[in-house]
């Protein structure tokens, strides 16, 4: 029991000892060695589209003096390093953090063996950064070119786009067979190395010191896929065999993997895919949006959207069927035909005579002062009774006069011709 507490209090202090190096190492600069603090670099400053050919270790700023607007929404701004040799590149956030590093550290000494060398590199400087800095440490005196240049990202905005797509169309995507095998093949290939060392997780003992390892197995995982993608253009093009067979290889496996277990059929399933999309879609909208603002106020809009799509959709179909009744502008009338107009004289005409026997027979008409003023009385109490209010004599007559064939349709058709005859030019002899 005291052997035991002797080692665990020896380990305590071996413990302790190592975190008060390791703190040392890191946060204590030391200024012996490379350069002199006192000696300041040059510091070129960068301009929009113009090319710089130097060589050998230098430093560069560029200072962002345009304010951003909603219109540069889906603007970025870049500064592109290429070379025919290799070099590094380190950014900072101003000048004074530029001149800090040729302060040697043994945590900036350990950075700059992790960082990578490249031939050619992009730096992504910030809208809202006043002042960005790096240093370029080439591995010989070869020339390098830095070129600064803002452009209309179209990526940016295709991810904006897909964000946006996944938001709207979730709901159908999380039913959707096709989605499920594709999105499940996507996911195999691009995170086999995570989804393994996951798989073998779960058959180890719980408390094992391979779960050390597994998590740098996903540490490791995850910096293999940024750095395929980061070159995924030279893979494509001088391994393209591997990539092929890899990806058959792989999403055949995630296929029957897939295919085993079928897409989700259970509601709440479907509604746990369907959020986390809207939440995936929400998270693409935010990084495809240079400008925050403008991303949270595209966020927030399409929250209240979602939520208030019953009530508009309600709001809408109850407009449609109001704008049916309501009549905004008077309408011109229609005109009627001849018969038409003859059908509708000789209905109007009944209700009329109809309309003036129920008066007649109300209490309110007084019939012994209508009588005292008719030169016909029987026939006002015939009419009242129920017979017609013409005679068949007067019939013929108006049809005689009015009808087809009649005097007056003559005399108009012969009036009309008269009139034609008088509205021609005369001729004058020469």
């Amino acid at each position: 029991m005291a052997g035991c507490m002797k080692m665990t209090n020896g380990f305590t202090s071996i413990s302790a000892k190592l975190r008060v190096f390791m703190v040392l190492l890191i946060y204590l600069p030391q200024t012996s060695g490379h350069q002199d603090t006192g000696n300041k670099h040059p510091v070129t400053d960068l301009q929009d589209g113009e090319e710089y050919v130097l060589s050998g270790s230098n430093r560069f700023c560029y200072k962002n003096s345009v304010f951003p607007t909603w219109r540069q929404t889906w603007t970025r701004i870049q500064v592109k390093v290429w070379s025919s040799n290799v070099f590094k590149v380190e950014i900072v956030a101003g000048v004074e953090e530029l001149q800090e590093l040729d302060r040697f550290s043994v945590w900036g000494w350990f950075q700059s063996l992790l960082r990578e060398r490249h031939n050619e590199t992009t730096i992504n400087i910030n809208l809202f950064s006043k002042e960005t800095c790096f240093k370029v440490d080439p591995a010989d005196k070869t020339k390098y070119t830095v070129k600064p240049f803002r452009k209309f990202d179209i990526y940016l905005f295709l991810v904006f786009l897909a964000g946006a797509s996944l938001f709207v169309f979730a709901g159908s995507l999380s039913r959707s067979q096709v989605f499920f095998y594709s999105a499940g093949m996507s996911t195999g290939m691009i995170a086999s190395l995570i989804i393994l060392f996951f798989i073998l997780a779960r058959f180890l003992p719980k408390k094992s010191p391979f779960y050390v390892l597994i998590v740098g197995g996903w540490s490791f995982s995850l910096y293999a896929i940024q750095l395929v993608f980061r070159n995924l253009g030279v893979i494509l093009r001088e391994h393209w065999n591997v990539a092929l067979g890899y990806v058959t290889v792989v999403g055949f496996i995630t296929f029957a993997v897939c295919y085993r277990y079928g897409p989700l059929v259970d509601a709440k399933s479907i509604n746990i895919l369907s959020w986390t999309l809207q939440l995936f879609g929400l998270l693409l909208i935010y990084f495809g949006i240079q400008i925050q603002q403008v991303a949270f106020a595209i966020i927030v809009a399409a929250l209240f959207s979602k939520h208030l799509e019953y009530p508009v959709c309600l709001t809408v179909a109850a407009w449609r069927k109001i704008k049916g009744y309501v009549r905004w502008k008077p309408e011109p009338r229609r005109l009627l035909t001849e018969e038409e107009f003859i059908k509708q004289g000789e209905e109007e005409t009944l209700r009329a005579l109809e309309e003036l026997r129920k008066h007649c027979n109300s209490p309110e008409f007084s019939p012994w002062k209508a009588v005292s003023r008719l030169q016909s009385p029987k026939r006002f109490a015939d009419f009242i009774e129920g017979s017609p209010h013409l005679m068949s004599n007067e019939v013929s007559v108006h049809v005689h006069e009015y009808g087809f064939g009649g005097s007056f349709f003559e005399d108009e058709f012969f009036d009309t011709d008269d009139e034609e005859d008088e509205m021609k030019p005369m001729m004058i002899p020469e």
